[in-house]
């Protein structure tokens, strides 16, 4: 899935109305505010960890850090283990209590990868609420 689409179903999980792009700008518009209908603001949750905070805590996002993730396996004297790394695990459990998660290893950023998280568990949330 691409960013932008990460970004539009994230979008429609917090209940935004996408106003569209401008070259790499995503612009939502806030519909319970009467005056935002006509204020569509730019937001990058993938980029600002504000608007990756503010999604988090809009949709009950829950986020464990410093998790092992299993990126691998590898076989030593005839066992296999895994591999793991650090990064992080978005978690959110429905009404129907379907458990939606989402990995990122942090790399060289921990910050981008619990953003990258929260959008997608965020979109995860959408896709779900679609069905």
């Amino acid at each position: 899935m691409t960013d932008r689409e990460l970004l539009e179903l994230a979008a429609h999980a917090a209940k935004f109305r996408v106003h569209g792009w401008i070259g790499e700008k995503f612009y939502v518009i806030n519909p319970p505010n009467p005056a935002a209908h006509y204020d569509p603001f730019s937001w990058s949750p993938l980029d600002d960890d504000g608007d990756a905070l503010r999604l988090a805590v809009k949709l009950g996002v829950c986020l464990e850090t410093a998790a092992s993730i299993e990126v691998g396996t590898f076989t030593y004297a005839g066992v296999t283990e895994g591999e793991y790394e650090s990064g992080v695990e978005a978690w959110y459990v429905t009404k129907e209590a379907v458990t939606i998660t989402a990995q990122e290893v942090y790399g060289s950023d921990p910050c981008a990868a619990t953003r990258r998280a929260i959008v997608r568990a965020a979109a995860e949330i959408a896709r779900a609420q679609a069905q």
